[in-house]
């Protein structure tokens, strides 16, 4: 009886929180159901740039799947190779075949020359004396990257952003709510204190610890794990900053909806785990584009992309700053929204 007694307790407890039962059964549908339209997309060729290529180079790597498009300039492919539209430009020097990979995504750029050195193997065709004109042998050469890039040092960067974030967002929340739940907010909120002074000060206190783990997590990658670095190691800070400030902001934002830190943990498969699937981890460009278009909401997907750009191909602070002032907007958003949450607290 007792046994049965306790099992109904807990059949009621869950039967009332709505929350929980939907972390139970409708968040695993939510996470799968992204697996399905991330892993089971549209298949995708690296995108290569032709420059006055023999016609029967051209006619092979378009057979072998290549998505092959013809320049009449190199300067122009060379714009479009640096700012990541193209996985390689394929062109001759003298009787041989050159290819200049854009280098930041290995996968790609061995995706890239392994098309080329089947598109230049010898054959019995018409096309053999034509082809015999030219060495077998490719020139290679990297916009970014001298080809020694492993699979970590072009993922790193969305791992620098993720755990940044991630763990922001977990302090933010759960420390927030802490006042909360405490009653030290309502304490605060009785006093002739304005909503903007509790929202700036709560976030100053946070950010100060936001501030070092984001720097250390930034350093221990860069200087002791060795991840590759080519560009300005504060803008890759600044970078990181803004991502934090952005879980910060929502974390505390969301704290407010929720009352316990079990439900904090309830918003992780919601909040962050669809964030993983459009940070860069996943080849975006194999995704439905219907699905693509769900990045732009995403803020991770912005400090990432800051980041990789920083990092594998030396941006500048023009070349960011798009993705650093979308990532301040967002920063500014969540801001203004603590403030109306924090009207739950006071009427004003």
């Amino acid at each position: 009886m007792r046994i049965r007694a306790l099992a109904l307790r807990i059949l009621r407890q869950f039967g009332k929180d709505r929350r929980t039962l939907a972390l139970l059964f409708l968040a695993p549908l939510l996470v799968l159901t992204l697996m399905y339209f991330v892993f089971n997309g549209q298949s995708t060729a690296p995108k290569l740039a032709g420059v006055g290529l023999p016609e029967f180079l051209g006619a092979k790597l378009t057979a072998a799947g290549a998505d092959l498009v013809s320049y009449s300039s190199k300067d122009e492919a060379e714009a479009d190779l640096k700012e990541g539209k193209l996985s390689a430009i394929v062109f001759t020097e003298g009787n041989r075949i050159a290819v200049r990979l854009e280098g930041s995504d290995p996968a790609e750029a061995k995706s890239a020359l392994l098309l080329l050195q089947q598109a230049m193997q010898p054959d019995e065709s018409a096309e053999a004396t034509t082809s015999s004109a030219f060495s077998s042998q490719l020139l290679v050469s990297y916009e970014y990257g001298d080809g020694t890039l492993t699979s970590f040092d072009s993922f790193g960067p969305v791992l620098v952003g993720f755990f940044s974030f991630f763990f922001v967002f977990l302090l933010a929340g759960v420390a927030f709510l802490r006042e909360q739940t405490t009653g030290t907010l309502e304490r605060l909120m009785a006093t002739p204190i304005r909503r903007f002074e509790v929202a700036a000060g709560y976030l100053a206190g946070f950010g100060v610890f936001a501030i070092l783990q984001a720097t250390l997590i930034a350093t221990y990658s860069i200087h002791v794990l060795g991840l590759y670095m080519d560009g300005s190691f504060w803008l890759v800070l600044l970078t990181n900053l803004l991502l934090s400030l952005v879980a910060l902001t929502l974390g505390t934002l969301l704290s407010s909806f929720a009352g316990s830190e079990f439900q904090i943990i309830q918003f992780i498969p919601v909040v962050i785990v669809p964030q993983v699937f459009f940070s860069g981890l996943f080849n975006l460009d194999a995704m439905n584009p219907w699905l693509q278009k769900l990045s732009y909401v995403m803020p991770l997907y912005y400090g990432a992309d800051a980041l990789r750009s920083v990092m594998l191909r030396s941006a500048s602070f023009a070349g960011v700053l798009p993705d650093l002032s979308i990532l301040l907007g967002f920063s500014a958003l969540f801001f203004l929204l603590n403030l109306l949450a924090l009207g739950k607290q006071r009427a004003f």
